[in-house]
């Protein structure tokens, strides 16, 4: 269990949605939410939640883990199948009324939930999800911490940029570091693209050795206690082409227009716009072609969205990434990224990494 999280105070909120959903208990399989709710980080768990009982089910493999992360449930440990330890505390519940969460449950699941006998179905969209947009304290303390690793693993690549050096060798040398640092985890697999693939956005590391004038694009982070970073950084080197040096410092101001169109209330529109009309206005809309950005917690891409047709509205104590790009087929691309915390007033970057363009 993550040192300071309440997770009862999330449950509250989460038991308080029960009756405006219609429900008399709600089922979470999905292991984010799981964690989330209740401090539990095994592989396989499920949480049960009625007005006023919590219960947890996993498998034998993770019983005193379990009892250990999350003391203030009623623990079901089965040895067997979930669906019938399930049936059994529902049971016990007098559950007649279920919800389960649409994004978390099989179809294969789904059908041995309806063969519970008595037990009507209902299902549920981002409940959980729509709680973990707005971070708490704790929360933007770990994604501080993990992006402070990415952010000194970010230094250190630096003098690791030789030439003939592969994208693989910097990708595996960056991960290396993460961890070596004190990562739990990467957060995910780490692009590396040297020259014409930084035209990719989510090009795959490969044998391409670095050459002067390259460009290198490198999108990275890594987990610290389930918290994510994410950031992208675009460096030279040697000496680019002058045409792909304005072309970042195009791609900087349109990352500086999203930061300071975010505050609290915005929508995701609303700062995807403010980014994007920087690029369309110098003429290169056409090779911004992903969204602005998207939340950051326990998950890499969650809620709320920035994207051109995002009606989401941001809420104080949010963290969201900024990453605008510009890709120029078989020249190069600039991606540059940062996550950002949503304030009353305005916005707070994280990353204490330069983003001027740096040439090593």
């Amino acid at each position: 269990m993550s040192a300071g999280m309440d997770h009862s105070a999330r449950r509250e909120r989460l038991i308080a949605r029960l009756p405006d959903l219609g429900i008399e208990a709600l089922l979470v399989t999905r292991l984010p939410n799981v964690r989330y709710l209740s401090g539990f980080t095994g592989s396989n768990a499920q949480v049960l939640l009625t007005a006023d009982s919590a219960v947890l089910l996993t498998d034998g493999r993770y019983g005193e883990q379990a009892g250990k992360e999350a003391p203030a449930f009623d623990l079901h440990v089965y040895t067997g199948a979930m669906i019938p330890a399930l049936g059994e505390a529902l049971g016990r519940l007098e559950v007649g009324l279920l919800g389960f969460e649409a994004a978390g449950v099989t179809y294969q699941t789904f059908r041995r939930l309806q063969g519970i006998e008595g037990l009507r179905l209902e299902p549920t969209e981002g409940e959980v999800e729509g709680l973990r947009w707005v971070k708490d304290r704790d929360e933007i303390r770990l994604i501080e911490a993990a992006q402070a690793l990415a952010d000194e693993a970010f230094t250190g690549i630096l003098a690791k940029l030789v030439e003939s050096r592969t994208e693989q060798e910097v990708a595996l040398d960056l991960e290396q570091s993460m961890r070596a640092l004190g990562a739990d985890a990467v957060a995910f697999d780490s692009i590396v693209a040297f020259g014409e693939n930084a035209a990719e956005p989510h090009h795959r590391p490969g044998p391409r050795p670095l050459r002067p004038g390259d460009l290198v694009k490198l999108d990275f982070g890594c987990v610290v206690q389930g918290y994510a970073s994410d950031m992208t950084r675009t460096v030279a080197f040697g000496q680019p082409d002058p045409e792909l040096r304005e072309i970042h410092d195009l791609v900087r101001r349109a990352q500086q227009a999203g930061i300071d169109a975010l505050r609290a209330g915005a929508t995701g529109a609303q700062v995807d716009g403010a980014a994007r009309a920087v690029i369309a206005d110098a003429g290169h809309g056409e090779r911004f072609g992903h969204s602005l950005g998207h939340g950051i917690g326990l998950e890499v891409h969650e809620g709320p969205t920035l994207r051109k047709e995002s009606e989401d509205r941001l809420p104080e104590g949010t963290v969201v990434t900024v990453e605008p790009g510009v890709y120029l087929p078989g020249r190069g691309g600039v991606r540059i990224e940062d996550m950002v915390e949503v304030t009353e007033g305005g916005s707070r970057p994280l990353p204490g990494s330069s983003r001027d363009l740096i040439v090593v």
